[in-house]
């Protein structure tokens, strides 16, 4: 049985080595060869001094590079750190700089995006470069490497030790507060991930698993893991249109595939003709309409729908089984295998059957907490109430910040949040942290950002923004140079007064959303 994330991959060679285990542009690489793949890796970030929980950032689309760099960091022992390909260079920046990241693996072309953001990297010593080396600029302080060179010339090392109970990953997510933050996760938590999502997906070796989604998302890396957990395949794609995923879905003999619900309201109305083979498909990020569901239903009638709730800092926390959602289309399901989830009041005590509460994650999917961040992991990592057996040691809970309800038969409802966090195509949204890009475009003295309902994204970014002399089409403008695209406002509102307060003294986000709520 794997202990750590690689051995899936390292057990999967051994057992059936001429098994596919990636497909990337139309090419397949078998187990055997991704195996030695990422061994390769290992021993090159060795060779270049990642010490034992060092971290490696990968910043790349999809492509059999990113799989193996990840998973080479791991099996030698360091970290890996995703970093999401649509991010701008300063957001990009951020994130290396603050887990330390010592060695960068990415393309030519991204590297020339970065170049000028690194100098606010000082640990970073190595960059890894996918793609000619011809004319490159240097670095201060950095080495610039050739991946092709490294992976062909680095002598075979021992990896440092290393239990699963180390760090294996780290993947940042938007928090509340501002800039994101690095949820830590174990091999245990990974491991115990794949399995249990594999065991209800009943995922095989047979399966082909399409991956959409970015590899720095929690759900989207969840793909490989699961993949590799059952010696199955992983179809890579990089999609620029939406019918790329259903040619892609028939090429490749596609039998499961993730996705959020912004992705499945658009594909809901597409022509399905040549899915014959897929077997499953899954939804989180977010709550799927109930008009999508039943338009996937009607297009993909003998395909299995799995409805499902995560959040990054427990990977998955639960799925409503196929055979329910005639009976409960709006439940969010119970919790995955190995896993506990509590429905309790804020004096942790459990709530009633149907009675509101707070959403808390038990078992060994619980992430090791925020990275550097000692008082957010805190707040979101709670003793759970003391137990009545006796134990002496109080066990750490995910408290989600999320309300929801447990029916008689404890089947889960999402409610709503309890913070400011927008859900936006799939990701989590910091209004802050929009806030903080708008403020530095020197356009503003105010701005407030929100979520707002939208029928595609779930919720779309709204904007208040108040300015002497402002301008709505260069403040929109500001925020697409500095801003990925789904963090782009999609409404923009412009005041002469102060923005409203709440009692604290805060910008009253609240107040504003109602108030564009009763003008819409």
């Amino acid at each position: 049985m794997a202990q750590l994330i690689h051995d899936f991959i390292f057990a999967s060679a051994r057992a059936m080595p001429e098994r596919q285990a990636l497909s990337y542009q139309g090419v397949g690489l078998n187990y055997a060869a991704l195996a030695q793949m990422v061994r390769q890796a290992a021993d090159a970030w060795l060779e270049h001094g990642l010490a034992r929980g060092a971290r490696l950032a990968v910043f790349l689309e999809k492509r059999e590079e990113a799989v193996a760099a990840m998973f080479g960091a791991a099996a030698a022992g360091g970290v890996f750190v995703p970093v999401n390909p649509v991010l701008k260079p300063e957001q990009v920046a951020y994130i290396l700089a603050d887990c330390k990241v010592r060695i960068l693996v990415t393309s030519r072309e991204r590297l020339n995006q970065l170049a000028g953001a690194l100098s606010a990297c000082p640990d970073l010593r190595v960059v890894i470069v996918i793609g000619s080396m011809a004319g490159l600029a240097p670095l201060q302080g950095v080495q610039l490497l050739s991946w092709r060179e490294c992976m062909a010339g680095a002598p075979p090392r021992s990896s440092h030790a290393c239990i699963d109970s180390d760090m294996a990953a780290i993947l940042y997510t938007s928090g509340s507060t501002g800039q994101p933050k690095g949820v830590i996760l174990s091999h245990r938590n990974l491991v115990a991930g794949a399995t249990s999502v594999a065991s209800y997906l009943n995922n095989m070796p047979e399966d082909r698993i399409l991956c959409v989604l970015p590899l720095s998302f929690d759900y989207g890396l969840s793909q490989l893991t699961t993949a590799f957990s059952v010696g199955a395949c992983a179809v890579l794609l990089n999609h620029l249109l939406l019918r790329d995923v259903l040619d892609a879905i028939d090429r490749d003999r596609i039998t499961g595939m993730a996705g959020v619900p912004p992705l499945w309201i658009q594909l809901a109305d597409l022509s399905w003709h040549h899915a014959r083979r897929l077997r499953y498909i899954t939804n989180s990020g977010g709550v799927m309409p109930q008009h999508t569901i039943k338009a996937l239903r009607r297009a993909l009638p003998h395909v299995q729908i799995y409805l499902m709730y995560g959040l990054t800092e427990a990977f998955r926390s639960t799925y409503l089984a196929p055979e329910q959602l005639d009976l409960r289309p709006d439940s969010i399901g119970k919790a995955i295998p190995n896993a506990e989830i509590l429905v309790l009041r804020q004096d942790g005590s459990p709530c009633a059957a149907n009675e509101p509460g707070e959403l808390v994650h038990r078992g060994a999917l619980v992430a090791m907490g925020y990275w550097n961040d000692v008082a957010r992991t805190a707040e979101r990592f709670r003793p759970l109430p003391a137990r009545a057996d006796g134990l002496p040691l109080a066990e750490l809970a995910v408290w989600s910040g999320d309300t929801v309800r447990a029916d008689d038969e404890g089947y889960l409802y999402f409610i709503g949040r309890s913070d400011d966090m927008i859900k936006t195509s799939g990701y989590r949204v910091s209004p802050a942290e929009v806030e903080e890009v708008v403020y530095a475009t020197g356009l503003v003295t105010e701005v407030a950002a929100f979520g707002y309902a939208h029928p595609a994204l779930g919720q779309a970014i709204a904007l208040v923004a108040v300015g002497a002399t402002l301008d709505g089409d260069a403040l929109l403008a500001a925020c697409k140079r500095a801003l990925p695209a789904y963090m782009v406002p999609s409404r923009i509102e412009l005041r002469e007064q102060p923005l409203p307060r709440n009692p604290n003294g805060k910008i009253d986000r609240k107040l504003l959303a109602q108030a564009l709520e009763a003008r819409t």
